[in-house]
């Protein structure tokens, strides 16, 4: 399970309801909620190939 950092708990943790998208600038993220706060979380992946 992919993980992120929290900004609202200020801590990592694993993403929910996880899905996979591209930016504006070309990268990919993963989006998604913490399970915790219900705060939006994202990671950034990757630049599109």
């Amino acid at each position: 399970m992919p993980t992120a950092r929290c900004m609202k708990c200020k801590k990592q943790v694993d993403i929910k309801d996880a899905k996979e998208v591209i930016s504006k600038n070309k990268m990919k993220m993963c989006k998604g909620v913490c399970p915790k706060c219900g705060t939006k979380v994202c990671r950034i992946l990757g630049k599109v190939k």
